[in-house]
């Protein structure tokens, strides 16, 4: 027998039916401002200087960890292309940039159109609704690298921000307070101890009472996009910085924005940890200080502002239905 490209694992086919698959929700997300269609070798961007005085490029690139063994093993492929550009539009929004476009990169052990396309959707719906558009990406067949039904994601956003609107913390000053957000559930990040825990004890289709729904439904919890939240709190007060609270936890993450000699003081218990940290801390018999330093357990998004802008900022996050409070202080 002939050894052909597609018997070593790698079907040329497969790749061309996903690009006709995806073309449609690719280009749902363009603008005026994309000059490029689906295919070219890059992504043709014109970027409108002329609204800024000093603009200055934001960009971050990330992945989802391993969530994708939960959409992998519920055969839902859908959301957690959400997952993935909400997480990046987060981090630049944090450094007061709004997006302008995404770039996606999809590797398989075996191609399967039908799931690259319902990933893809997860993008193109992501983009729209944070207003960028998704200008290009790579699809990989990697058989011995990836197992057949599995894949890896990783997402590049690129975003502007007036230089004068930049926020990155160097104001911070003892005595500032933490408005934290809530956030819907964890997000992207810490889901390899929550498998090693639950998935012990309970399948992804059983119904968890304490939690109202069942466990792979919980899990599959879309990453919150806080973009619009972040546009208002921009508009209407002085943020001093903002942190995504993702791995590493609200510490890790707000540490990174506080200059030297400051310190953060947590005010743990000023909010009810949501159910599925409770159960996870539960059924694991996990410490306080390690649940802390890998979930968000319940804020996803800290803002650090004056102590007299704190019912500005918690009026601003009303009128946007988000739930805040304060979670603590700067020392």
């Amino acid at each position: 027998m002939n050894e052909t490209y597609k018997s070593s694992g790698v079907d040329i086919s497969a790749g061309s039916d996903t690009v006709d698959r995806i073309k449609a929700d690719v280009k749902s997300t363009f603008n005026k401002n994309v000059l490029t269609g689906i295919g070219h070798f890059g992504g043709l961007y014109q970027f409108d200087s002329s609204k800024f005085k000093k603009p200055v490029l934001v960009s971050s690139v990330d992945g989802v960890g391993t969530k994708l063994k939960i959409a992998i093993e519920m055969n839902k492929h859908d959301t957690i292309g959400q997952d993935l550009v909400n997480h990046c539009v987060n981090d630049i929004a944090c450094c007061g940039a709004e997006p302008l476009f995404f770039l996606d990169y999809m590797a398989f052990g075996k191609l399967t159109p039908e799931i690259a396309a319902d990933i893809v959707k997860g993008f193109s719906v992501a983009c729209k609704e944070n207003g960028c558009a998704l200008i290009g990406g790579e699809t990989a067949e990697m058989p011995g690298i990836y197992n057949k039904k599995d894949y890896d994601l990783s997402g590049t956003i690129v975003g502007v921000v007036e230089k004068s609107g930049i926020i990155d913390g160097k104001n911070i000053k003892r005595g500032d307070l933490l408005i934290g957000f809530r956030s819907n559930g964890l997000h992207t990040n810490g889901y390899s101890l929550a498998r090693k825990v639950l998935l012990e004890k309970y399948s992804l289709e059983e119904h968890i009472e304490m939690l109202n729904r069942t466990l792979g439904e919980e899990l599959l919890r879309i990453h919150k996009s806080y973009l619009p939240l972040i546009k208002e709190l921009k508009r209407n007060a002085n943020v001093k910085g903002l942190a995504h609270i993702t791995g590493g936890g609200i510490k890790g993450n707000t540490s990174r924005i506080i200059p030297p000699g400051l310190n953060l003081k947590i005010h743990w218990g000023n909010w009810e940890i949501p159910p599925v940290f409770k159960l996870i801390q539960e059924t694991g018999n996990v410490s306080n200080e390690e649940m802390r330093k890998v979930f968000n357990v319940g804020i996803g998004l800290i803002a650090v502002v004056r102590r007299e802008q704190e019912e500005l900022v918690l009026q601003t996050a009303l009128s946007g239905k988000e739930h805040a409070l304060v979670v603590g202080e700067i020392e």
